[in-house]
């Protein structure tokens, strides 16, 4: 498992539109943007005690979470991804999974998924039989990606942050979504074992600090 840095901060209208402009003098746009973004739209799961909310909220030091993840409405890839803390640090495994999997995954329907060669599949459904594992809710925004290759950093800027409750209504691109109260801007650097100098400096934002934000945190404001 792959571990990362990871920063977070929140940042004003006025401080994205500054930061774009840093943030291309320095960096690559990310490859699959249109526009210079993306839409993202991720269904994330949690058991009947809302363990992985409490142990974000808590600060747990040892955590994980499931989510599934498309971009820009396009349900021709779609990802199974478990993020998971340790000690400050960030770690991502993916698999990409069909759309039928998806909707038996999203409608809880794992009996036809048990068999699946898919480590990643196959630990999601052993949780979701033994750790009461569902569909929490649905968390879309807009990402402005940034690459490095040094370090293999990665900059975003995430905005326009909304929430869904019918996990159902995930694969659906006409999916009704309402803002997640005042959720701010969200700056996140992420990089390997050194931060550039270059990229560090581009970051900066003054009067800023390292927030703990987190967007299924947010989202789970309506329940």
């Amino acid at each position: 498992m792959h571990f990362r840095h990871e920063w977070k901060h929140e940042i004003s209208y006025v401080d994205m539109l500054s930061l774009r402009s840093r943030l291309s003098a320095v960096m690559q746009q990310d490859s699959h943007v249109v526009n210079g973004r993306y839409k993202v739209r991720s269904l994330y799961f949690d058991n009947f005690r809302d363990k992985a909310l409490l142990e974000k909220v808590s600060g747990v030091n040892a955590r994980e979470k499931f989510r599934i993840r498309y971009y820009n409405d396009d349900l021709s890839y779609i990802l199974l991804e478990k993020k998971s803390k340790v000690n400050g640090l960030c770690s991502k495994e993916q698999a990409v999974i069909t759309l039928e999997e998806a909707r038996f995954i999203a409608e809880k329907g794992i009996e036809s998924l048990s068999k699946s060669e898919k480590p990643l599949v196959k630990e999601l459904c052993y949780k979701i039989q033994t750790e009461g594992l569902r569909p929490k809710t649905i968390v879309d925004y807009i990402r402005e990606p940034f690459v490095y290759a040094p370090s293999n950093v990665r900059v975003t800027i995430d905005y326009d942050i909304r929430t869904g409750l019918l996990g159902t209504d995930f694969l659906s691109p006409d999916c009704v979504t309402v803002p997640a109260g005042n959720a701010p801007i969200i700056l996140e650097v992420k990089w390997d074992e050194f931060l550039p100098s270059v990229i560090r400096d581009a970051v900066q934002v003054q009067g800023t600090h390292t927030s703990a934000f987190s967007k299924y945190a947010a989202c789970r404001i309506y329940g």
